[in-house]
């Protein structure tokens, strides 16, 4: 390190960089503080199919339970028609017994999503713990 003693008398250019560790180190902390409470959306879940040279399972063996909110608001699990209050308590029939809490809901792609969005607070409602949203090309395999 070098020291200047003495007289140039002329201005010195140097830049004082306490300030700017300052600011640095407050923003540091401000950063580290707001990262931890960014929202975040729903986990998703994908329906995996059989193997191709597997045959799917019969409907009351299979894993999969698909909730779908068709076009007139009408839900029907894995088929079977169910009236919207009680699809709450039909659910938590279904997963009495299984260990996977899994579920799987699908909506027409006309309907408004707010009717999709209550299926799933219907499935939240009754303690399951993932519930995943099927799209066309998710049906598709793709």
């Amino acid at each position: 390190m070098s020291m200047a003693v003495g007289g140039s008398g002329g201005a010195k250019a140097d830049i004082n960089v306490t300030p700017l560790i300052d600011v640095l180190l407050v923003l540091l902390i401000v950063f580290m503080l707001i990262t931890p409470h960014t929202p975040t959306g729903l986990d998703t879940l994908v329906p995996q199919p059989p193997p191709p040279n597997q045959p799917p399972p019969p409907p009351s063996q299979d894993p999969n339970v698909v909730v779908e909110v068709k076009k007139d608001h009408s839900i029907e699990i894995n088929g079977q028609p169910v009236n919207q209050n009680d699809l709450t308590t039909r659910l938590e029939d279904i997963f009495k017994t299984r260990a996977t809490k899994v579920v799987f809901v699908k909506g027409d792609p006309d309907l408004d999503y707010r009717y999709v969005a209550q299926a799933v607070d219907a499935a939240k409602g009754a303690g399951l713990d993932k519930v995943g949203l099927m799209t066309p090309k998710v049906e598709a395999g793709q």
